[in-house]
């Protein structure tokens, strides 16, 4: 039988920004914390993790969103894993034909890819649901917004970590290198960190729009 489809909000801006921060994996939903733990103790490692999981949720919800009607609802959470193991096969030998030495650093969690709740729950909660375009267009802003969010961790963790980003060295050779940083423990202190700037950045923001409302009602009564 196939999946009934509710009526759609319009495809707009929104659906893409969404991923990247309103909405971001990482900072605000908390998925895929696993690969953004183990995998982000430098940049590079960090964007290749980011772009293959953007490869994989784009092309797994734009096939699943194009099939949505016609997956039966008994077996759609098995086709929808199947589908996203087939393109986690295909970046894993995309990494392994590109970088060998990338391939073994990010090691098991490109695999662990088909696990990755962000990827099965987009799946299931969005292009399932969803038209094709404004599947594809919200996968793109959540799988941008994954990346960006390892690139920042890597980023801090590789500088703070080794003096180096990308491979360039950019303290000078006094600087003493923060070894816990490029360790598990450093994953766990940069997140809470950057959880911690972000969540303040977010109550300031609000604050100002609450008092910018009330200001407004008081000038609207004064009147």
């Amino acid at each position: 039988m196939a999946n009934s489809t509710k009526q759609e909000t319009p495809l707009t801006l929104e659906v893409f920004t969404a991923g990247i921060w309103k909405e971001n994996p990482v900072f605000v939903m908390m998925l895929g914390l696993c690969p953004v733990l183990a995998v982000t103790n430098s940049v590079e490692n960090s964007l290749a993790m980011g772009l293959a999981s953007v490869f994989v949720l784009v092309c797994s919800n734009a096939l699943i969103s194009a099939l949505r009607n016609f997956i039966p609802k008994q077996v759609r959470i098995t086709t929808y894993i199947i589908i996203i193991a087939t393109f986690v096969t295909l970046v894993d030998y995309i990494i392994q034909a590109i970088s060998l030495d990338l391939y073994n650093k990010l090691g098991a969690f490109i695999q662990l890819i088909v696990v990755n709740c962000l990827i099965l729950g987009r799946a299931e909660a969005y292009a399932s649901k969803n038209s094709f375009a404004k599947s594809v267009i919200s996968a793109l802003g959540m799988g941008l917004g994954f990346t960006l969010a390892l690139v920042m961790l890597g980023g801090v963790r590789e500088l703070l970590g080794v003096g180096q980003l990308m491979g360039y060295q950019i303290f000078s050779t006094n600087f003493q290198p923060w070894i816990i940083m490029i360790l598990p423990p450093g994953g766990f202190i940069v997140l809470g960190s950057w959880l911690l700037l972000i969540n303040y950045i977010e109550q300031r923001r609000t604050g100002k729009l609450i008092a910018e409302d009330l200001a407004s009602h008081c000038s609207v009564n004064n009147h």
